[in-house]
């Protein structure tokens, strides 16, 4: 083998694992690549309880319950179902009923949604983009605050 044929082949070889090194971490990540999931999602998939995840959907109107020492309880919707979700702390300044949401936390044994950060965005029309997607997916999209007919 002559030295050219030599490198072509050490080279040829390393892009071959380094494309099978690649299709290996995104096959991994496939399932993990998520912005968030809905509360239909959520009840589908089965999520193990105390696995990190993101939950997204719209705060479920007459659901907002404050407590003691910045505790918060509401529920999230998608539309077809709600999760409840207890938050301690302070919440964005636009936070309120039937605002879109991306909440960030884990879901414990009871099926509540422990969430450690709450997510909203600066305008009070804003629907995040895949919360928009998915209830328009499954029928219901609200827009302006109110339901799309």
């Amino acid at each position: 083998m002559t030295r050219k044929q030599r490198r072509l082949t050490l080279i040829g070889g390393s892009l071959g694992v380094l494309a099978l090194a690649i299709g290996l971490v995104l096959y991994a990540l496939s399932g993990s690549i998520v912005f968030f999931n809905s509360p239909t999602d959520l009840a589908e998939k089965k999520i193990a309880p105390g696995t990190a995840i993101r939950l997204g959907g719209i705060v479920q109107p007459g659901s907002v319950q404050k407590g003691q020492n910045l505790a918060i309880r509401f529920e999230v919707t998608d539309g077809n179902r709600s999760v409840p979700v207890a938050f301690t702390g302070i919440l964005p300044d636009l936070f309120r009923e039937g605002q879109g949401v991306v909440t960030e936390g884990k879901v414990d044994a009871n099926g509540l949604f422990v969430a450690t950060s709450v997510l909203a965005k600066h305008d009070e029309k804003y629907v995040p983009k895949e919360v928009a997607d998915a209830l328009k997916k499954q029928g219901h999209f609200i827009e302006n605050n109110e339901k799309k007919k």
